[in-house]
């Protein structure tokens, strides 16, 4: 009985073991499959694009992207909450570090244009096809967008306080120019013409300029 009891607990702790190895594995498969659906939408648009084609760009069945979505609007959902996270990753990051206001705007107008340079395909989806979202998936990736709106709102008031910015300008309307000004790079960005690091540069200049006091 005590050695059927030790080799239960063998099998037990191998079952466990292969679990933990299928994960790793399991996530790299669901992300694969959630690059594929980013490049679809950048390059159809919703309206244009369908699981199928998301399917034949991974060589598999239709049916089998149904492991990893219900719908088209739910991979949709899954890419813009993927773009929209990473813009708040990095606003997140910028906001804890110990510099001044105009250096954290700065710093976010650039990192909020360099994800063109690896993620594009998730920025064009999310910038661009996230108004055809089902209302309450639209609220849910809203939420992430007003968090990102929130941080470059708080280093405007920022600036304002300690004499950095001028005080005669709404940070809320500041902040939806802005990001106006930068969410449409991907709709004109030319690689062969200029850098994105010239881009970002240059509009963080202009955002700057119009808000030093």
């Amino acid at each position: 009985m005590v050695l059927l009891k030790n080799q239960e607990g063998m099998h037990a702790v191998t079952d466990q073991a292969t679990t933990s190895a299928k994960r790793p594995a399991r996530k790299k498969k669901r992300d694969l499959v959630i690059d594929a659906a980013a490049r679809v939408f950048a390059e159809r648009g919703y309206h244009g694009a369908s699981t199928q084609d998301i399917a034949d760009l991974l060589g598999m069945r239709q049916a089998s992207l149904y492991y990893y979505f219900s719908s088209k609007e739910s991979a949709l959902e899954e890419v813009c909450a993927v773009g929209a996270a990473g813009f708040l990753e990095n606003a997140e990051e910028i906001a804890k570090q110990e510099i001044s206001p105009e250096e954290k705007l700065r710093a976010l107008c650039v990192s909020h244009v360099v994800p063109l340079e690896t993620k594009a395909d998730y920025v064009k989806a999310f910038l661009r096809e996230r108004k055809w979202l089902p209302t309450e998936s639209r609220r849910r990736v809203g939420r992430l967008s007003r968090r990102i709106e929130a941080i470059f709102e708080r280093v405007i008031r920022d600036g304002m306080r300690d004499g950095s910015f001028r005080k005669d300008v709404k940070p809320r309307l500041a902040v939806l120019g802005l990001l106006g000004m930068l969410n449409a790079v991907p709709d004109w960005y030319d690689k062969e013409k200029q850098s994105l690091q010239e881009v970002s540069d240059t509009f963080a200049e202009l955002a700057l300029a119009s808000l030093r006091a």
